[in-house]
C-alpha cells in the first residue's frame, strides 16, 4: 500500500484539512470559554496518544494507514502525523490567546493553509524560502485578506480601520504559512505563529 507524497496535491488531504478545523471551529464556538482548553487538551491528548501508540505496535500502525491512507503521506507511515502536530498548535492557541483571535487563526489554519499548499505545489514556479513559493504565499495572502475582512464585519470589531488591518491581518497568515521555525512541523508553527502576530495586531488597533 503506497501513499502520497508531500510534493502530491493530494485534493483528499485538503479537504479533510479544511473539514477537521472547522469541527473544531464550531466546537470552539459552542464550548464555553472556560472550558474549552479542557475539551481541547482532551480531544488532543485522545488523537495524539493514539497516534504515539500506532508508532509502536506494527498491526495497529498498518490498520490505521489502510484507513486512513487517502488523507496521509507516505512520511507519516513511520512518524507523528500532521493532525498530530496541527492539534498541538491549535491546543496552545486555545490555552494562552484571546478568543477574537483563535477564531480568526482557525479560519485561517483551515482555509488559508490548504490553499497556499495547492498553489504552491500546483503552480509554485518562483521559490522564496525552501519549498514555499510567491504563488503559495499570494494564495495565503489573499484568503486571509477576504477572511479578515469578513471576520471583522461580521464581529464589528476595528470597523474604522478595516482595510489596513485586514491587510496587515493577511500579511501575518501570509508569514505564518511562510516562514520555517528551525525544523518544527508547519502544522505547529502555523496557528501558533499567525495567532500570535494577530495578538500583537488586535493589541495595536483596539480589536481586545
Amino acid at each position: 500500500m503506497s501513499l502520497q507524497a508531500r510534493n502530491d496535491i493530494h485534493v483528499a488531504r485538503r479537504l479533510w484539512h479544511f473539514s477537521g478545523v472547522m469541527v473544531i471551529f464550531a466546537l470552539y464556538c459552542l464550548v464555553p470559554n472556560e472550558r474549552a482548553g479542557l475539551t481541547a487538551i482532551s480531544l488532543a491528548s485522545l488523537i495524539i496518544g493514539i497516534d504515539i501508540v500506532r508508532l509502536f505496535i506494527p498491526g495497529i500502525n498498518r490498520t490505521l494507514s489502510w484507513i486512513f491512507r487517502p488523507f496521509m503521506r507516505e512520511n507519516e507511515r513511520q512518524k507523528i502525523a500532521g493532525v498530530s502536530y496541527m492539534l498541538a498548535g491549535v491546543t496552545v492557541i486555545i490555552l494562552v490567546l484571546p478568543r477574537n483571535v483563535v477564531m480568526l487563526t482557525l479560519l485561517f489554519l483551515a482555509v488559508a493553509d490548504p490553499l497556499a499548499s495547492f498553489f504552491g505545489i500546483r503552480y509554485g514556479r518562483d521559490k522564496l524560502i525552501g519549498a514555499k513559493s510567491l504563488q503559495g504565499s499570494g494564495a495565503a495572502f489573499i484568503t486571509c485578506f477576504v477572511l479578515s475582512f469578513g471576520y471583522f464585519l461580521i464581529m464589528d470589531l476595528m470597523r474604522e480601520r478595516l482595510f489596513i488591518v485586514c491587510l496587515l491581518s493577511a500579511l501575518t497568515g501570509a508569514i505564518g504559512e511562510l516562514v520555517p521555525v528551525g525544523k518544527l512541523d508547519d502544522n505547529l508553527v502555523f496557528p501558533i505563529l499567525s495567532g500570535t502576530l494577530l495578538t500583537g495586531l488586535f493589541y495595536v488597533f483596539g480589536g481586545l
